[in-house]
């Protein structure tokens, strides 16, 4: 459901952010240090600010172009 909308927004804001998906059923470990616990979880991590966790899937799209928006 994710998958989609953060392809989009790596097209869309090329060269200015990065977007990486992690399985997190083979990367168990790296899940667990983040305490990931659903699905979807994005981490925003700004360079000038502190990371930011986005839990499940509504609004991702808009909630992201606007943090987007504060850091670029």
């Amino acid at each position: 459901m994710v998958a989609p909308v953060l392809e989009e927004l790596a097209e869309e804001y090329n060269g200015q952010i990065d977007i990486y998906k992690v399985d997190t059923e083979k990367e168990e470990e790296l899940s667990a240090i983040f305490g990931v616990r659903s699905i979807p979880t994005l981490l925003f991590c700004p360079l000038d600010d502190h990371p930011q966790f986005l839990r499940g899937g509504l609004s991702v799209k808009r909630i992201y172009k606007k943090r987007f928006k504060t850091y670029y």
